[in-house]
């Protein structure tokens, strides 16, 4: 296990950045100046509303404190890099899409380990209290997201045609490290895993339906269109499962923290391969998606 917390799970955290920076334009910082609001509504849902519901959620269940914190840590790596590609099946706003996953994997670099302290120390009691090492926990997240990310971008702005070429395949690179970071968190635990599914499966469903279902519904009453609103929804429902997993089981050390991201990172794709075969028969194709539209 220290193996694949140590060395693996990191990788593949910084190859799925790196994947998400060679998709980046410095465009992509300055869209939220000339179009606010969906960029507002939608970081509104992923970083406020999200971590609401979770709280609310968990706040009155019975189940083990850690997973409570596992489920909180969840909610506080929101914008997986896989939004952007579930985004484009569903014939969403791709650009709203990217600039949505840059702001919010930058701002979690720096809200995460802040707001995980405070879930450490609301949930777990003083016996059992673990705490987050904030500077070392920022920098070492920011070395394993923000520097892959700024490297994707400088070998797009140096080599656009050969970051293009290896664009798909570092994406499927990317999903297969999701794939094993999942795999790596769940096989620890194998012998618990009905326990924790039935203690959590049914939470983390919920949260996934209510976090798609909160960010279509408000982008809507905003008046946003249907591709604005469908990314938003995405966007708001696809977590970075495997920053969520670093964090637990190679920052913290504990392992049961895991059980929720890797649960959760089951149900989304399931639920997005769903909202990806509806979009593909009721929303009309578009040959370019723009985020001011």
């Amino acid at each position: 296990m220290n193996v694949f917390t140590n060395v693996v799970l990191p990788i593949a955290l910084a190859v799925i950045m790196l994947g998400m920076g060679m998709s980046l334009r410095l465009n992509d910082f300055t869209r939220i100046l000339l179009y606010p609001i969906p960029t507002i509504i939608g970081l509104i849902c992923q970083l406020i509303l999200l971590p609401v519901t979770a709280f609310l959620l968990i706040f009155q269940t019975g189940i083990d404190p850690t997973l409570k914190v596992g489920v909180m840590i969840l909610a506080f790596c929101p914008g997986g890099a896989s939004s952007n590609l579930i985004t484009y099946l569903a014939r969403g706003d791709a650009a709203l899409s990217i600039t949505l996953t840059a702001f919010s994997s930058l701002i979690t670099v720096f809200s995460a380990p802040i707001l995980i302290n405070l879930s450490l120390q609301h949930f777990m009691s003083e016996t059992q209290a673990i705490q987050l090492p904030l500077i070392q926990t920022i920098t070492r997240i920011a070395l394993m997201t923000v520097l892959p990310v700024s490297i994707g971008m400088f070998l797009f702005a140096k080599f656009p045609h050969w970051t293009q070429k290896v664009e798909g395949p570092v994406k499927i690179l990317s999903g297969i490290f999701l794939i094993i970071a999942v795999l790596g968190a769940l096989a620890p635990e194998r012998e618990n895993l009905s326990g924790y599914f039935q203690q959590v499966g049914l939470l983390m469903l919920l949260l996934n339906l209510l976090t798609l279902g909160i960010g279509y519904g408000i982008s809507r009453l905003a008046r946003l269109n249907t591709h604005q609103a469908t990314t938003i929804a995405i966007e708001g429902g696809i977590q970075n499962g495997t920053m969520a997993i670093l964090i637990a089981g190679t920052i913290l050390k504990q392992q049961p923290m895991t059980i929720p991201a890797a649960v959760y990172s089951l149900i989304m794709f399931a639920t997005c391969a769903v909202i990806i075969y509806v979009a593909s028969k009721k929303l009309p194709p578009k040959q370019a998606y723009s985020a001011s539209e």
